[in-house]
């Protein structure tokens, strides 16, 4: 695993002007590149996308300084014009491309090499499971991505469903566990920079059909799950487990992303000092 991903950090060096497609990252890493820019994305503390920019306006710094005429770096790098090329490498370097050429300032982001660095082990508890097709119904919004503490409107979301909803789902729920579920989907580019949205639902897993139109309704189709049930202060302890499934479970499992959603769900017991959680992540053997 670690040599392909090395392997595409080579590529995308080579082919910096170019356009890097989903096809080129799967044959490269020998998976979907959904899967791959997941992982990437916990393992790096960035996405892909913007690795493949920071590289660019590196390698865009070091010509500046050379002479190169601002107008050329901008198109060689794929930008559509000049001022959308400037506002890019202001923002990530502090400073106007006119201003590095004429005092020569640099700023460099280096390529990414992944290693194994093996630290005090702590096991993770996870089943495989196969689930078949099943629907989640309930209520749904676009939130913001945030990945510590309590999100305000996902709060915000749980407190506007109504008692004629809350029935209507409870009636419905005739699947584990029978409770809420918080399903997660649609996720923007840059999740991992905590920028752009995500489409939350709180609902129940249930075999039925949505009958009223004012809950929603998301089919699951047939998969296999990794489940990892975790405990200790919430939210914290979901989130971490979380982080470690992307980061240190995958890249060594035998199983790789499908592309459904995100579900968890938790068993409050009035304290969030030990919390029970269970986190389910949709996936299938490597091939």
């Amino acid at each position: 695993m670690l040599q392909e991903f090395n392997n595409l950090m080579d590529y995308i060096e080579t082919h910096l002007t170019e356009e890097i497609s989903g096809k080129d990252i799967s044959k490269i890493v020998g998976q979907s590149d959904y899967h791959f820019k997941r992982m990437f994305s916990y393992m790096a503390g960035m996405s892909l996308n913007e690795y493949i920019k920071n590289r660019r306006l590196s390698v865009a710094n070091v010509e500046l300084i050379s002479g190169a005429k601002v107008t050329d770096i901008a198109y060689k790098y794929g930008y559509q014009s000049i001022e959308g090329f400037s506002r890019a490498f202001r923002e990530w370097s502090g400073f106007l491309p006119s201003e590095v050429t004429k005092n020569k300032i640099q700023k460099s982001f280096p390529k990414f090499s992944f290693y194994i660095d093996i630290k005090g082990g702590k096991s993770m508890e996870f089943k495989i499971e196969k689930k078949e097709k099943f629907n989640i119904v309930g209520v749904s919004k676009r939130v913001p991505i945030q990945f510590e503490g309590e999100n305000k409107a996902i709060f915000e979301l749980a407190q506007s469903i109504t008692e004629q909803q809350r029935n209507e789902m409870h009636q419905l729920a005739d699947l584990y566990p029978h409770q809420v579920l918080n399903v997660s989907c649609d996720f923007d580019d840059d999740y991992l920079e905590e920028k752009g949205c995500l489409t939350h639902m709180i609902g129940f897993a249930t075999t039925k059909e949505n009958p009223v139109d004012h809950l929603e309704q998301i089919t699951i189709e047939e998969s296999l799950w990794a489940i990892f049930p975790n405990q200790g202060p919430f939210p914290a302890t979901l989130q971490e487990t979380t982080a470690k499934i992307y980061s240190e479970w995958l890249p060594s499992s035998d199983y790789e992303l499908v592309e459904l959603p995100g579900i968890s769900f938790t068993n409050y017991n009035g304290t969030s000092e030990n919390v029970y959680s269970e986190i389910w992540v949709a996936v299938k053997k490597k091939s």
